[in-house]
């Protein structure tokens, strides 16, 4: 690892440590040369599948973008942002475990939805909204009666 003060192509690890759920190790660094110390963090370069949009088109999976989706679902909702991350990595192992080289948009939209129902309802019908274009008031009526039949049978079971 080359020190980001001096260049110098040495630098020893000083302390390591689990980073966020256990995705990443953050790593003290010193550098021999100057004797600076700085940060570091590893973590595992997945093969992630490739998206399939609904128009048939692919394109590479991105992370940012649907980290972006998840914080302006949930924007001025009572969600820590490490609940976010947990939900990105959450989705992250549900495409691994898939196993397809391929996902559909469509299926990742259903698990971003699963997810978002579990941790905040208003973020989830504000997210459904958009990804299942809501045409009128007749569309957010119907969700949110799915919703909380979802809900009452849920607490009726447990």
């Amino acid at each position: 690892m080359f020190c980001p003060f001096c260049n110098a192509p040495d630098t020893k690890v000083i302390d390591s440590r689990l980073a966020t759920d256990g995705a990443q190790v953050r790593r003290r660094r010193e550098c021999l040369e100057c004797g600076e110390r700085f940060t570091t963090y590893e973590s595992v370069e997945l093969s992630l599948p490739r998206v399939v949009k609904s128009d048939g088109n692919r394109e590479k999976f991105d992370e940012q973008k649907l980290r972006r989706g998840l914080v302006k679902a949930l924007e001025k909702r009572p969600v820590a942002s490490e609940r976010i991350d947990t939900i990105v990595n959450q989705i992250l192992k549900s495409m691994m475990a898939d196993g397809s080289r391929e996902v559909p948009s469509s299926q990742l939209g259903e698990w971003i939805m699963q997810a978002l129902r579990e941790v905040d309802q208003v973020a989830y019908v504000r997210f459904a909204s958009v990804y299942r274009s809501f045409q009128d008031v007749n569309a957010f009526r119907e969700e949110i009666e799915k919703l909380v039949q979802a809900t009452a049978a849920k607490t009726d079971r447990g």
